[in-house]
């Protein structure tokens, strides 16, 4: 049976859950963490990441609160440290049918099942648990509690951000590479003068209301 706990408070320092994992016998704890639930473009990223136990990478905290160079210096740096480091997407046309929550779960069950070696625990930033039998803790805010989520938060970001600027190549004048998809005034008015891209998510508001009329 998977095991749930929801956390809210912070701790004392960005370890504690993963010493609170290893003094309950779990020995490869992996931190899971998504970016681009909420764009209107591109893929939903998810990132698994096993660090070595008890080990610090300064710096590392949530991927929203580092500029764009110390989240690709720390992407390098996690990247030559973890143990393990998986990710795993929801394209755009999976989020429109079956919901973004449901295609974030799904990648976040990618990026575990790319980790080798498995984890026996798993660390989930938010609280929506995943369909799978490793024992899981769920944690508000889990990208500024825990070292290992905040690990996942930098690779799924950087991850998303370098997809966005290939999209913005893909599918020019739309402005991917600035606004990585999300609902900024400049791409609001690209798509309405240009129309929803094939990298649009066509079941959110923003995007819908300028799908091209069909006749039955």
């Amino acid at each position: 049976m998977i095991q749930t706990e929801l956390f809210s408070s912070p701790p004392a320092d960005l370890l504690v859950f993963e010493r609170l994992a290893c003094n309950k016998g779990f020995q490869l704890v992996a931190g899971i963490d998504e970016a681009g639930r909420g764009p209107l473009a591109g893929p939903v990223v998810a990132a698994a990441v096993i660090l070595p136990a008890g080990l610090v990478i300064p710096g590392v905290n949530d991927s929203k609160k580092l500029s764009p160079d110390t989240r690709e210096r720390l992407f390098d740096i996690i990247m030559a440290q973890a143990r393990a480091v998986g990710v795993g997407m929801g394209s755009p046309e999976l989020i429109d049918r079956i919901n973004i929550l449901q295609a974030t779960r799904q990648a976040m069950l990618t990026a575990v099942a790319q980790l080798d070696p498995q984890p026996d625990y798993l660390l989930i930033d938010g609280i929506s648990t995943i369909d799978s039998p490793i024992p899981q803790k769920t944690i508000k805010k889990g990208d500024s509690l825990s070292l290992s989520i905040a690990a996942a938060s930098i690779i799924a970001k950087v991850t998303r951000d370098r997809l966005m600027r290939e999209l913005d190549r893909v599918h020019p004048g739309y402005g991917f590479s600035g606004h990585k998809g999300y609902g900024s005034a400049s791409h609001m008015e690209a798509i309405r003068r240009l129309g929803p891209s094939p990298a649009h998510r066509l079941s959110f508001g923003g995007v819908k209301e300028y799908l091209p009329c069909t006749s039955s």
